[in-house]
């Protein structure tokens, strides 16, 4: 990989501009170098399991929401369970995961939707998870592409940031987002680039203040700051 940042001068502002792909393709190599064993942020055991977990996951922590889920799932094993349970005790249990009252209800309708039309199992099927309620794209390709290894790019509010700082795309839009990246992408590195680029926001490219001297791809970013460095060595 070294030798293919020098051989292409990947610093050099023409090849960002005229070779998208082709950098894209250098920058997840680095980041597949720099985080060889990314996973789901979420603890799951079963495909039913992650998808509570992702819905409950909506403006929350993936820490927060795996708190929860560590007794929530001992309670609730099965779509009847939520179904069953009083709308009040579920709000309680996913209470810290905030929105817990929408969230409850999201739950409670997926939960009979997959009982009415799926006998109760999670379909192995991206356009089938996308038609749940309370499931949007971003659950959809979560479950489709780690519990059944679907290809599919979740975008979430890392991938949706480092997208546009990477000058893949500049929309804030996560469909145009999902869609940018599978054009620059191969479908075998769909559904672990989104875990690359959330891997790399929660440990270098932070939101506020991302750590660029420290970042394995700073030299194909064009958000790179030098300043950051700069200011630093003042204090």
């Amino acid at each position: 990989m070294a030798d293919l940042l020098k051989d292409w001068s990947l610093k050099t502002k023409n090849f960002m501009e005229s070779d998208v792909k082709k950098r894209a393709g250098v920058i997840f190599g680095l980041l597949q170098e720099q985080y060889p064993k990314v996973e789901p942020a979420l603890d799951y055991t079963s495909p039913f399991e992650l998808l509570i977990a992702t819905i409950l996951s909506a403006q929350c922590t993936d820490e927060r929401v795996n708190i929860v889920t560590k007794d929530l799932f001992k309670k609730y094993k099965t779509p009847q369970d939520y179904i069953k349970v009083d709308s009040e005790e579920l709000e309680q249990d996913i209470f810290s995961t905030g929105f817990y009252r929408q969230k409850a209800k999201s739950v409670k309708n997926c939960c009979t939707e997959l009982v009415e039309k799926f006998n109760g199992e999670v379909p192995a099927d991206f356009e089938k998870l996308n038609s749940l309620p309370g499931v949007g794209r971003k659950t959809a390709s979560v479950v489709a592409g780690n519990a059944f290894g679907i290809p599919a790019i979740a975008v979430d509010t890392h991938v949706k940031r480092l997208s546009n700082l990477l000058g893949f795309i500049d929309s804030k839009n996560p469909d145009k987002i999902e869609e940018r990246l599978k054009e620059l992408l191969p479908e075998s590195l769909w559904v672990d680039s989104s875990h690359l680029l959330a891997t790399h926001g929660r440990r270098i490219c932070f939101a506020r203040r991302p750590n660029c001297h420290e970042c394995v791809i700073g030299s194909l970013c064009p958000a790179f700051n030098p300043e950051k460095k700069k200011s630093k060595e003042k204090k």
